[in-house]
């Protein structure tokens, strides 16, 4: 099984955690839960209205991958004229990012780094030397006066 292959599979049974499903067979019930998810995000906008939220994310795949979340619970996300790459608006209840949509990003997010850094640990290490380890930190030489 290749590394994208294993983390498709890391990423489907997280969202099957958080969409209820624990077995292989309940994955299409997830499907279900999804649109269930929908419905209740419908109904926290009206007792929980949106609101405009800022997001700065740290790194492309995360922010793509919270762009994806968002799309995925029909959420519109933005950012406005100068604003950063990084930067990622939406207008979300509370509840439901702080129950649903955060949670879920944070464990998917976790999983996507340590994948990418394992490709990108390994692919340097073959292409181009095999310690990449961090650089030593030292003090600054003195000038004399």
């Amino acid at each position: 099984m290749t590394n994208e292959a294993k983390l498709r599979e890391t990423l489907d049974r997280i969202e099957a955690l958080f969409l209820g499903a624990t077995t292989p067979g309940e994955r299409d019930a997830a499907a279900n839960a999804r649109d269930r998810v929908r419905s209740r995000l419908e109904e926290l906008g009206q007792s929980d209205p949106p609101v405009e939220q800022q997001f700065s994310m740290g790194n492309m795949w995360s922010r793509k991958l919270f762009v994806a979340l968002l799309r995925r619970y029909a959420i519109k996300p933005y950012r406005y004229h100068r604003q950063r790459y990084t930067t990622v608006m939406a207008r979300v209840p509370q509840k439901f990012l702080d129950e649903t949509l955060w949670p879920e990003f944070l464990e998917l997010d976790k999983n996507l780094c340590a994948h990418l850094k394992e490709i990108t640990d390994r692919l340097i290490a073959e292409a181009v030397h095999d310690d990449s380890a961090e650089p030593e930190v030292v003090q600054p030489l003195l000038e004399s006066a």
